[in-house]
């Protein structure tokens, strides 16, 4: 499998107020709604082509999602890649000097495993690597 953007992650202070901007203004579709308790955030993925584009919006304040928004405020908060059997790939990347956040895999938003890579070993960026569940687990509907 070759690479592939699973979602451009857009911190927010507001779901609602990203939804003004990127549904209504936009035009882009809600694909999915949930709340993901273990990273404590709101994640609303809306179609974006072959991608998704997830807005986060913070439920607790020592999240990583707020601290995001309060040192840089809202806007691009990571790039996600989907990769297979990511618990192979990390200790590979961490062989390679590559600086992670996560030696093992988490918990992510739809029954994924995630992982992050630090921004110092992505050329500044924080990447996520994003493994699907097989089969897929369905997401929560747009309920908009």
């Amino acid at each position: 499998m070759g690479a592939r953007i699973e979602h451009l992650g857009v911190a927010v202070p507001s779901l609602d107020e990203g939804l003004r901007l990127y549904r209504d203004l936009l035009g882009f579709e809600v694909e999915y709604r949930e709340e993901v308790p273990s990273e404590s955030v709101r994640v609303v993925g809306l179609k974006a082509g072959g991608t998704t584009i997830e807005l986060l919006e913070p439920t607790a304040a020592e999240s990583s999602i707020a601290r995001h928004l309060e040192r840089r405020g809202p806007g691009l908060h990571h790039l996600a890649v989907e990769v297979e059997r990511l618990a192979e790939l990390l200790p590979k990347l961490k062989a390679q000097g590559v600086q992670l956040l996560d030696e093992t895999p988490r918990p992510g938003a739809g029954g994924t495993q995630v992982a992050f890579i630090h921004p110092r070993g992505a050329l500044g960026v924080l990447v996520e690597l994003v493994e699907r569940p097989t089969p897929p687990t369905p997401r929560t509907g747009p309920d908009q």
